[in-house]
């Protein structure tokens, strides 16, 4: 039997980034600015941020730097959550679908926290600690960054309170579980600790909720208290440039081995999983030295960049964050409770919708049961059950491998592989039981300010 020893590139700790990667300068043109909620006029100073977020988050958010140094703290950190991740190739997959095609995957799922989460947790945890702030305020839908921020502020001594969406709340306990059992807080959204909260459960007793009204939520709860701050788990520049950490090791892999991605897809919820592992290459692309592909992979019915509108939208359901330019649902949209709970927002990063927007990415979008199909597929193959988010990039892969082997393209494919399904057990087994049912989009209406 011949043993294949390539099918896994690692990097040793000291070829770990130390700096992050900003695409603001190398966007085609300027990102719009963010829209005051009061007046709709782009913000002239940034200070009244600063009782949101963590004065550094929002000095990186405005950034104009293309690298911005990781601190030794966090650097120390990403060491101990065993970064750098391997670049492992799909062979037992490739081989299943008889494809030219070679398919790599980029471990993210390997963190204590089962996702690529904890690459911003921990950053926005250690700037808000250096600062001085005791607690930090969240919201979460599938759980994925909720857990990771509870971790992140374990790590770092501090209080953590998560509103969770409620359609997630219910039907995965074990995130619930991860994150008390690191020291958070976690509550049902929409809940009974916020006016807004309350609202929405006295017309609604069982509202299924949104992520849009779990940061509506979580911005009351931190505008409550001085010594506490809020946090985001994607769609902000500060939050995409974190995550850059995933591509630019990918990139050092691909290089010790000869090789560069010809189609780079990811999975899209709010975009943060999809920028940090392309960006880096994108920048080549912006750059004009490379022509990648790049997918980007959405639910069908949670529909923003394939069928939602490119303009100002909030980023809540309560009209209290700034309004950001972007594929938009519409922030009163209440996605359907589809097992993907992170894909369940109603926009999107304004970068990678700009991106879009200029036709550097190409958005897809899928129902619930073929990317249940492809998860399926990848576990019997590769061995590993992912994350319902994470599975609608595999269809998109799988897809254009079985193109490959139509045409007889020798294509590099590569994605981000952000999460395990180990948590997600029960979507498995409803369709495994033929349970599981597609969703329609619910009406889309455009906002109302346009």
């Amino acid at each position: 039997m011949k043993i294949d020893r390539d099918h896994a590139v690692y990097l040793n700790p000291d070829e770990t980034p130390t700096s992050w990667y900003n695409i603001l300068p190398d966007l085609p043109e300027p990102l719009p600015p963010p829209l005051n909620p009061q007046d709709k006029k782009p913000f002239s100073d940034p200070a009244p941020l600063f009782r949101i977020f963590a004065k550094e988050l929002v000095l990186q958010e405005m950034s104009s730097e293309r690298w911005i140094k990781i601190p030794e703290e966090i650097y120390d950190a990403y060491l101990r959550i065993l970064r750098p991740t391997p670049l492992v190739r799909a062979k037992r997959l490739e081989n299943f679908l008889k494809t030219p095609a070679q398919i790599y995957y980029k471990c993210e799922y390997l963190s204590p926290a089962g996702s690529h989460k904890p690459n911003t947790a921990i950053a926005q945890a250690y700037y808000n600690k250096v600062q001085g702030i005791e607690r930090l305020v969240t919201e979460t839908g599938a759980g994925q960054w909720g857990s990771a921020l509870a971790m992140a502020t374990s790590l770092f001594k501090m209080k953590c309170r998560v509103y969770m969406v409620s359609a997630s709340y219910r039907s995965k306990p074990g995130r619930k579980t991860m994150m008390e059992l690191w020291g958070a807080e976690v509550f049902s959204s929409p809940s009974n600790k916020t006016n807004f909260g309350r609202k929405l459960l006295a017309d609604d007793n069982n509202h299924n909720g949104s992520l849009g009204i779990a940061i509506s939520e979580a911005i009351e709860d931190t505008l409550s208290d001085e010594k506490s701050r809020y946090c985001l788990g994607s769609v902000l520049n500060h939050v995409l440039l974190h995550q850059t950490i995933v591509g630019l090791e990918a990139k050092k892999q691909f290089e010790k081995i000869d090789v560069y991605p010809d189609v780079i897809s990811g999975c899209i919820g709010g975009g943060s999983n999809f920028a940090g592992f392309a960006y880096p290459f994108m920048m080549d692309n912006l750059s004009g030295k490379r022509d990648t592909e790049f997918i980007a992979c959405e639910p069908k019915a949670v529909p923003s960049t394939t069928k939602g509108t490119y303009t100002y939208d909030y980023g809540d359901t309560g009209e209290m964050t700034p309004l950001l330019k972007m594929y938009t649902l519409g922030h009163g949209y209440l996605p359907p409770p589809i097992h993907s709970g992170g894909l369940r927002y109603h926009g999107k990063a304004p970068s990678l919708c700009l991106l879009i927007n200029k036709g550097k990415v190409k958005p897809v979008s899928y129902h619930q049961v073929e990317v249940f199909d492809a998860a399926h597929m990848f576990a019997q193959t590769e061995g590993l059950i992912p994350a319902p988010e994470t599975a609608h990039c595999i269809k998109y892969v799988i897809d254009e491998a079985l193109r490959c082997k139509q045409s007889g393209e020798k294509k590099v494919i590569a994605f981000n592989d952000c999460g395990h399904g180990l948590l997600d057990l029960q979507a498995y087994d409803n369709y495994l039981s033929g349970n599981l049912k597609d969703w329609e989009p619910e009406e889309i209406k455009v906002p109302h300010y346009l």
